[in-house]
């Protein structure tokens, strides 16, 4: 069975990630299945990108994953959300979210969808190592105090634009 909510080192596959968000209560009454898949760009910045690493802080980034799962069946209640983040060596295609939401109504799956990946960035122990042509870098990760209703709202006003 697939989690809904994980962090490791192990490939991404959407498929079984938008599978699991489908079991559980309504299933078959749901309308929409949003899904998004988040991949190592060959570029950023204007530096030519070589691969990245990611590291997290996994114990966090899952209490991390389940307060953005709770903020959205707050939000959305009838959205349900599937989300898979990797860690480790990641080259340039490879995919390092995968998120799934499901709903009877596809604006509830958009915006929930939406919503989590901007909280993943706002609170999540997530940090990008960044190896390009020429260097490396660490990118900043998550900045926000996850009680800050301030940046709660900046990731709705996103997730509903």
């Amino acid at each position: 069975m697939t989690p809904l909510l994980a962090i490791g080192a192990e490939p991404l596959e959407l498929e079984r990630i938008a599978a699991a968000v489908g079991d559980g209560p309504g299933a078959g009454q749901d309308g929409a299945v949003v899904t998004f898949l988040g991949l190592v760009r060959n570029h950023n910045l204007g530096r030519s990108v070589r691969y990245l690493e990611y590291e997290a802080y996994e114990p966090l980034a899952l209490k991390s994953f389940e307060r953005i799962a709770a903020e959205i069946a707050e939000r959305w209640p009838s959205a349900r959300l599937a989300l898979h983040h990797r860690t480790g060596r990641l080259e340039v295609g490879e995919a390092s979210v995968a998120i799934a939401t499901r709903s009877p109504h596809r604006g509830d799956a958009y915006g929930a969808c939406r919503y989590a990946i901007e909280r993943i960035k706002q609170i999540a122990p997530i940090w990008k190592h960044e190896f390009f042509d020429g260097g490396e870098v660490w990118i900043e990760g998550a900045t926000a105090n996850p009680d800050d209703e301030q940046a709660r709202a900046a990731a709705e006003r996103i997730a509903c634009a």
